[in-house]
């Protein structure tokens, strides 16, 4: 596979080395950055906000917009309580040391992001998360009452796999269970609206605590912790929260006066997921999960062979170097349908040679 260094934007379609290709990875699902109403009310948001805050969210000069945007969407998510904060690795991060003050045990889902994953803890990546779970239920089974900590994530997007935790309330009749769930691929694409998994998980028996990027699906360079009021309290009183500076301002103004352009860029993904998954006739070949915009394939051979037709996808080696690649076909709200048609009609020609 080639490695691509572009000197302009990424869009549906990117430059390099003097010819165009259709680009099919990356992680912008909603593709808002493309969005001109978004790009709009984003220079409108600077004018007013400027175009950095490198202050403490604790400093005595404080921006409402802050607030304004960590309340509406606390709301929408279903969760008491929402924090904004420079990135979603330092959202896991301060969210994961509230969690794990106080613990006898951590449970590490295989798929678990590293923002979430303590530095002295390694999952095995090739365990499955069936196995995992099975595990996590006999190993309860056996312990005394322990105060245990889940970590894991909403949807894995590498194979993709979309994660189901209901399973957590078996454990939780016998012990103390504080759930963090990264939402980084989450939101923008599943859950509550655009506003990610939480409201599915909060009726659990548990101490949830969702944290997550939000550079991803919705296109903010920010990320967030949304939690139950005394959770967000605590989280608040740490150190790595007082002496972090938070994203820039502009962008949230942006998303909360594009509210309608955001609801129309995650109908339009749905469109094009669906399209996608209407018109593969390689379902062996290239999967994925029905509502989830991330389709694998695992002959390494088409990449480079899409390639020379013009089409990137995303492929790279994990978990290590050693490994096999990881390939993947990432569908985004600015493709449109006839891109999606030339490059299934690419996938059925690969096929046939």
């Amino acid at each position: 596979m080639n490695t691509f260094f572009l000197e302009s934007a990424i869009d549906r379609q990117i430059s390099f080395g003097g010819k165009s290709y259709f680009f099919f990875s990356g992680t912008s699902y909603l593709g808002i950055g493309q969005n001109a109403e978004f790009q709009e009310q984003l220079i409108l948001g600077m004018k007013k906000w400027g175009l950095n805050h490198g202050m403490s969210r604790i400093n005595n000069v404080r921006l409402s917009v802050y607030d304004e945007f960590e309340a509406y969407f606390a709301q929408q998510a279903q969760a008491d309580a929402a924090l904004v904060m420079s990135s979603g690795y330092l959202a896991g991060m301060t969210a994961l040391q509230l969690l794990t003050s106080k613990t006898d045990q951590i449970w590490v889902a295989p798929d678990t992001h590293p923002a979430i994953l303590p530095l002295n803890l390694k999952p095995d990546p090739r365990e499955s998360f069936e196995s995992w779970k099975n595990n996590c239920l006999e190993k309860s089974h056996n312990l005394p009452p322990q105060r245990i900590v889940f970590l894991g994530n909403a949807v894995n997007p590498l194979i993709p796999e979309i994660h189901d935790y209901t399973w957590l309330k078996h454990i939780a009749q016998k012990h103390e269970v504080s759930f963090l769930l990264d939402d980084s691929h989450a939101f923008g694409v599943l859950g509550n609206d655009i506003f990610g998994t939480y409201a599915q998980w909060k009726k659990l028996p548990i101490r949830l605590v969702v944290s997550g990027s939000l550079g991803k699906g919705l296109g903010i360079p920010g990320g967030i912790i949304l939690s139950d009021q005394k959770t967000g309290e605590s989280l608040k009183k740490l150190p790595i929260y007082g002496g972090a500076s938070p994203c820039p301002p502009g962008y949230l103004q942006a998303f909360l006066n594009s509210k309608e352009a955001f609801k129309q860029q995650a109908k339009t993904l749905k469109d094009r997921v669906s399209y996608f998954h209407q018109k593969n006739k390689l379902p062996n070949e290239v999967y994925g999960a029905e509502n989830y915009p991330v389709f694998s394939y695992t002959n390494e051979n088409w990449v480079q062979k899409l390639e020379k037709k013009n089409i990137i996808t995303s492929s790279f080696h994990y978990p290590t170097a050693k490994d096999p690649a990881v390939n993947r076909i990432i569908i985004s709200a600015f493709h449109r349908e006839d891109d999606i048609d030339y490059l299934l009609n690419t996938l059925q020609s690969i096929k046939q040679e």
